[in-house]
């Protein structure tokens, strides 16, 4: 052990760890909290350096860049921290780019790289926070897109047992912000994703916020880029940038109700937003209920529903995961009174 505190482990395993590690950096939420135990993978080998001293050190997290991370504590155990890096096109075909990235490169950066090579197709996923390895985890989606509907396949190592696994897109039983891996939290972490960009390729458009934005411009055919630069402008008005306040995005999930709960629900609110699903339900948003609710732009002690997006709450400043809890709970509540 350095005197930094750090466990420099030999450089061709891909490991580097550190003891007592401060975690209020990998979670943008910069909630305070420390890791008994960190260690940094760079390569899907060193995992398995890893996971021969992990397990006797108690449980494990797997991280990536910790956007949608809210620490409720220190952390006892092993905390994975994914840096695999590398991003490639692994081949063309008649129909598609397949185009493979490392779990730990950053989202964004792939998804703008993948444009400047000509490969369109994640454009409307644009600013979204995070890592490749965490997008299909919680099948992420914006302005009309979703991870499943670009996705190819990814690689993925079993922890408990190290046994490698390739999942296609039936093994993932992608759900709204769901898959496999999300419901089995712990048990994967995911090393490589694969992604099918479709030739040829058509902008997706039919989100409002986007088609207003692109008008503004003036860009009445849009290409990828055009379609991406939106989405950036959008979000970045809507949602806060964590490197100025701590947040995790949007922290409450769309509910999902059977159509005769949301017929019930606009009898008594007209202008309640809502949007039909393939299996017959609705989706409502969740924005719009808190913000009904009278939560928007209201601080709890140090954490607030943020002012311009109702569905974010942000660390004011100091804030704990207890904090978070205690707002979240409350919000919850409130909405339920009103909506049941």
């Amino acid at each position: 052990m350095q005197a930094d505190g750090h466990v420099r482990m030999a450089a061709d395993t891909g490991v580097a760890g550190e003891r007592a590690a401060d975690l209020s950096t990998p979670n943008p939420f910069g909630l305070r909290a420390r890791a008994a135990r960190l260690l940094r993978l760079r390569s899907a080998e060193a995992l398995a350096a890893a996971l021969a001293t992990a397990p006797q050190e108690g449980p494990r997290l797997v991280l990536g860049g910790g956007s949608n991370l809210v620490l409720t504590g220190d952390f006892p155990g092993t905390v994975l921290k994914v840096d695999i890096a590398g991003r490639r096109l692994l081949r063309t075909e008649p129909d598609a780019w397949i185009v493979e990235a490392g779990a730990g490169e950053n989202w964004h950066d792939f998804v703008r790289w993948t444009l400047a090579q000509g490969w369109p197709g994640l454009e409307n996923l644009s600013l979204i926070p995070g890592t490749v390895g965490a997008a299909p985890i919680q099948n992420i989606g914006a302005y009309g897109l979703e991870i499943v509907d670009r996705f190819d396949s990814l690689d993925a190592i079993e922890l408990d047992s190290g046994a490698s696994r390739s999942f296609g897109v039936a093994d993932c039983a992608f759900g709204y912000r769901d898959s496999v891996f999300k419901r089995h939290p712990g048990r994967w972490l995911v090393t490589a994703v694969r992604f099918r960009l479709p030739r040829p390729w058509q902008a997706v458009t039919r989100y409002a916020d986007v088609a207003r934005e692109l008008a503004a411009r003036g860009i009445e055919a849009p290409g990828a880029l055009d379609v991406s630069d939106a989405v950036i402008a959008i979000r970045r008005r809507k949602l806060p940038d964590p490197a100025e306040i701590g947040n995790a995005g949007s922290f409450f999930k769309n509910p999902v109700v059977a159509a005769a709960a949301c017929a019930r629900l606009l009898a008594a609110h007209p202008a309640m937003p809502h949007y039909p699903q393939p299996d017959g339900r609705e989706k409502l948003a969740a924005g719009w209920l808190i913000e009904q609710a009278g939560w928007k732009g209201r601080d709890l002690g140090p954490v607030g529903c943020y002012e311009h997006q109702a569905l974010v709450l942000v660390n004011r400043g100091g804030a704990t995961g207890a904090d978070v809890r205690r707002i979240a709970a409350a919000i919850m509540a409130d909405v339920e009174a009103r909506f049941g």
